[in-house]
């Protein structure tokens, strides 16, 4: 008997109809989950990596997971094998799909995006948005496509095509900035590049485009993922300027949909929590925006799974009270495909059976799973090679095109005498906030500031530390630098000149420091070769600001969350920065 669901030349509507028909009920239900697949570490054995991997897969019918930790292409590509190895085993022998969130950016969270020092290494997305260059953009996403490949995974958990309207927000770093009609582009160009083709094919990477419907208005900027902060607020009226950008994705031919964690108040939508609201997904989405792809909650909104030794969800916000076969039942009445991080297969099957759920509710999305399955080509896909993966993890063009990127990203917003830069070779230097790398440089670096012709500092954006929020690793807070660092950076000052260099995590209230320091500079992630270089005149300072940068915080907390450009007499403006080509005479902002 012959299975068209294996053969490939077979039209895929054939072929997704073909398995749907030979699966279980427990076997469906397992597609709907996508949890968490943890590589081996210093605190988890590979035995017991490779056994709760087994149960997922095995028991649980679990064909989706999201790759966390690895420490190099390699290592994630022998793991994709060996799991993929498991998956072949069973019954109806359905490929896995594994995703991994950023990579190859320089903010690293267990939460958002672990970086892999063997990957190229890109500024974050706030960095092309300051590039305002798609080409970069294409770029960018076309190595993620190709180095994901490499290692087996099939899809990019991103881009964000979130506003970034509320400058206190921790999430902001990981999106494409404030103004709409630019985050709309650069999403657009985003996917593109990942799929490498027309449309979804063998060689794509797929795109989750997240956080329908835009995650940016966070009530004060304190982020949805925290139990404790539920609310996405709309006091400008202003939700579907947020849209925008996801209609952009949709235009552009995206497949799948990540929802985010907040309820909104303040609008005409049910106040439930987006993974719950008809309103949202199966009316605007589905209905309004026309798609038709597969639609994911955001990790552990309906249930609780360990992460990182710590227990993680529900975050279920305006759902309050229910209990877990309650917030499935809601969850697939709004529309949703698939559950990021639970693995409740057994509980999903459970409800059908007791007629809660309809099988064809199950079926329908199981449809548009396998569909996406089949598209990737997962079915045709043998082994990854681990040294072709290390090969093209290392790709010397890659590593450069990403260093590129990072200098022509770094926003000079002030100099006190165009004749400071270039600095001549053998400029001697007092620096902090540098890792000590600087083997390449030009420069001559001492240990007392007095001996220095400038001084030169790193920083990072301010933030306040939370003791009691579940993700910690996420900055949010004040925009303020503390008094006491202030001070540090004059009293070097007035020893030798002081450049200063902020990463631009969030936009910081950069006022204090214009009359401390001679030459101001923000990056968006860049090493210290970069840095360096640019200070040497090798490259361009190309950025423009992805953001107003707000006076002080009274204006901040007057702005409304949902509004771009919304604090009164911003100290800089989005689309600041002065140009200094490489080895040139300062030249002028705005030109």
């Amino acid at each position: 008997m012959t299975i068209p669901y294996l053969d490939s030349s077979v039209e895929t509507s054939v072929r997704v109809s073909d398995l749907l028909q030979r699966m279980t009920l427990e076997e469906k239900a397992g597609l709907f989950f996508h949890p968490y697949s943890w590589l081996p570490s210093e605190t988890l054995s590979s035995s017991a990596a490779i056994d709760a991997a087994r149960v997922l897969i095995e028991d649980k019918n679990i064909s989706h997971f999201v790759v966390m930790n690895g420490t190099s292409a390699s290592e994630i590509a022998r793991w994709t094998n060996a799991l993929q190895e498991i998956a072949a085993s069973t019954r109806l022998r359905v490929p896995l799909t594994f995703s991994s969130d950023p990579r190859s950016g320089f903010k690293s969270s267990a939460f958002t995006g672990q970086t892999l020092d063997s990957l190229s290494r890109w500024p974050e997305h706030l960095g092309l948005a300051a590039l305002g260059d798609l080409s970069v953009v294409r770029d960018y996403a076309d190595t993620i496509r190709r180095e994901f490949l490499a290692m087996g995974v099939r899809v990019y958990l991103g881009p964000m095509a979130d506003l970034f309207t509320e400058p206190r927000w921790s999430r902001g770093y990981g999106t494409f900035g404030e103004d709409p009609d630019a985050v709309a582009l650069f999403t657009a160009e985003f996917i593109k590049g990942l799929r490498g083709q027309a449309v979804v094919g063998h060689e794509s990477v797929s795109a989750i485009v997240k956080h329908f419907p835009g995650a940016g208005p966070q009530e004060a900027g304190r982020d949805a993922i925290d139990v404790r902060f539920p609310d996405q607020v709309y006091p400008g009226g202003l939700k579907d300027v947020h849209v925008r950008p996801f209609i952009s994705a949709i235009n552009a031919g995206v497949t799948q949909m990540m929802l985010y964690y907040g309820r909104p108040v303040g609008t005409d939508w049910d106040t439930r929590g987006f993974a719950f609201n008809k309103d949202v997904v199966d009316g605007l989405l589905r209905n309004e925006l026309g798609f038709d792809g597969i639609v994911t909650t955001d990790w552990n909104a309906v249930g609780s799974e360990p992460f990182n030794g710590h227990p993680f969800g529900p975050i279920a916000h305006g759902v309050d009270g229910t209990t877990v076969d309650e917030r499935l039942v809601l969850a697939l009445e709004a529309g949703v495909d698939q559950f990021g991080g639970d693995t409740l297969s057994a509980e999903l099957a459970q409800l059908v059976r007791d007629g809660r759920v309809e099988e064809s509710r199950i079926d329908a999305s199981a449809r548009r799973i396998l569909t996406e399955k089949f598209r990737l080509g997962l079915f045709e896909s043998g082994p990854v090679d681990p040294h072709e993966a290390e090969r093209v993890a290392r790709d010397p063009r890659s590593r450069s095109r990403g260093r590129a990127a990072q200098a022509a990203s770094l926003t000079l917003l002030k100099i006190h005498d165009p004749e400071l830069l270039p600095l001549a070779a053998g400029t001697r230097l007092y620096a902090r906030g540098f890792d000590g790398d600087s083997a390449n440089s030009p420069f001559v670096f001492v240990d007392r500031p007095a001996d220095a012709d400038f001084c030169v500092v790193r920083i990072d954006s301010p933030w306040e530390p939370d003791p009691e929020s579940s993700v910690p690793d996420l900055h949010g807070g004040s925009l303020e630098f503390a008094p006491e660092l202030i001070e540090s950076l004059r009293a070097l000052a007035s020893v030798a000149p002081l450049i200063l260099d902020v990463y631009l995590e969030r936009p910081a209230i950069l006022a204090p420091l214009l009359d401390v320091a001679s030459i101001l500079v923000v990056d968006y992630g860049a090493s210290d070769e970069v840095v360096l270089n640019a200070l040497a005149g090798h490259t361009e300072f190309g950025g423009r600001l992805p953001f107003d940068i707000p006076r002080d915080m009274a204006s901040v907390e007057a702005s409304r969350e949902d509004v771009p450009f919304d604090t009164v007499r911003p100290t800089f403006r989005a689309g600041d920065g002065l140009q200094l080509p490489a080895g040139m005479k300062l030249v002028g902002a705005g030109e």
